[in-house]
């Protein structure tokens, strides 16, 4: 099986280094570039033809929102301390294959990357939740007759 080669993009360097670590650790991941902004992740991915982009979305010159519009052909997984519902749709919007918070285990993050660089999208557990749990309050205020949906209390509304 051949290795995973990942570009990491991410303004701060130690946060670099630790999920360069963590990938590297697997054997089957390899880190073929870093960049500090979102130029360089642009002229890195271009460099280097990586599986798989793994982008920060704060970071100067150029943000990993654009930064990822700007990379149509590579899959992106965004990987930022900020879970707003803004971000998340201007990511996938711009074409990320997927969407974590930096405070997923590691584990869970090289599990990501595999799945995107296999071509399957991924979002946060905790943003699935959050968000499943919106759909389905909204969907409870949409009921009528038979097709009713029940509300939390188990009601038919």
């Amino acid at each position: 099986m051949s290795r995973v080669r990942v570009v990491i993009a991410d303004d701060q360097p130690l946060m670099r280094a630790g999920f360069k670590a963590v990938l590297e650790a697997t054997g089957s991941i390899v880190v073929v570039a870093e960049a500090g902004d979102g130029e360089q992740a642009i002229a890195a991915a271009e460099a280097h033809a990586p599986d798989v982009v793994l982008m920060d979305i704060r970071m100067p010159r150029v943000d990993g929102i654009d930064a990822t519009r700007r990379l149509p052909r590579r899959r992106v997984l965004i990987l930022t301390t900020f879970g707003l519902d803004e971000y998340i749709v201007e990511a996938l919007r711009a074409g990320a294959s997927g969407f974590l918070l930096k405070d997923t285990p590691p584990a869970q993050i090289v599990a990501a990357v595999r799945r995107v660089a296999a071509g399957d999208p991924i979002l946060s557990p905790a943003i699935t939740r959050r968000h499943t749990s919106a759909m389905f309050a909204a969907a409870a205020l949409f009921c009528s007759g038979s097709s009713c949906i029940k509300s939390s209390s188990g009601k038919s509304e």
